[in-house]
Formats: C-alpha cells, structure tokens, sequence
C-alpha cells in the first residue's frame, strides 16, 4: 500500500460515491438556483438569502472536495476474498464484553467509513487496534475514555 492510499471496504466506498454523486448533482444544482433567486432580489449587501445561500455553497463543496480526497486516495479492500485465520482488515467481528456480558459485532474497516452507531470501526481506532492480528478465543483490553473494557473474541468471518 503506498504511503497516502487508505483502505477501505467496497460498501464504503460505494456510500462515499453516492454521497459525492447527491452534492454535486443535486445539492449544487440546488444551490444554483437559490443564488439566482436571491440575486434577483437586490442589494446583495443585505440580503440574508443570498449569504446563507453562499454560506451553505462553501460548506458543500468543502464536502465535495473531502469526499474527492478520500475516494482518490481509496484502495479497495475485497473483504469476501480475505482468508486468514487472524483478524485483519475487514473481518466482522463477534465480541464478548466480559464486565457487562454482553455480545456486540463490529466491522474493521476504513477511517473515513468508520461509524460505531452502526457496528464499523477505524483499524486505526483503540478498539480496531487491539483487534488486529488477534483469534477468536483471545481477550482484549481496550483503552476507553470511561475505562478499559475487556472482551473476549468469540468469532470474526469476512463478508
């Protein structure tokens, strides 16, 4: 992997594309308009359409220039061709939370995919870190803001 490139699943990358795909076509055709329109008003100096309207373009097409970033350095992973008998890049993994007995599963994946609300966490995350490399049946201790937490790994698979 070459020193800028990133890893990320073919689903996030799928998701960054539809979503640069909706700013540029829609988002920003929207705005057009709006600019239009508030121009149309008059005096642009106290026109609180038209600075909200441009206000809203910058914010916009910084996304857009972000979400362009991440794709053009983006190296897709092939998660359902992964065999290893340790956890890398891209395995769903089961968890045990040993304090709370509880099960949680989460997805190793890229940075700019990562979103623990829906079970995907950064390999550059404490929790994706302490998972790389592991086997199911080992315990981990991760480093969180309320404490360690300890798990223990009771399967990970590549889908």
């Amino acid at each position: 992997m070459a020193h800028d490139e990133m890893p990320i699943t073919k689903a996030g990358k799928d998701k960054i594309e539809e979503e640069l795909n909706h700013l540029v076509k829609v988002e920003r055709e929207k705005l057009k308009e709006t600019i239009a329109e508030a121009r149309e008003l008059g005096d642009l100096k106290e026109n609180a359409e038209y600075h909200a309207a441009k206000e809203r373009q910058g914010i916009i097409e910084g996304r857009i220039a972000q979400l362009q970033g991440v794709l053009a350095r983006a190296r897709v992973v092939d998660v359902s061709k992964i065999k290893s008998e340790r956890i890398v890049f891209g395995a769903t993994v089961t968890l045990r939370d040993i304090e709370k007995e509880s099960v949680v599963t989460y997805q190793v994946v890229g940075e700019d995919e990562a979103d623990i609300r829906i079970g995907k966490v950064s390999f550059n995350s404490p929790l994706g870190k302490a998972l790389i490399g592991k086997e199911a049946g080992d315990t981990v201790i991760v480093k969180a803001p309320k404490g360690d937490v300890e798990y223990e790994i009771d399967e990970f698979e590549f889908v």
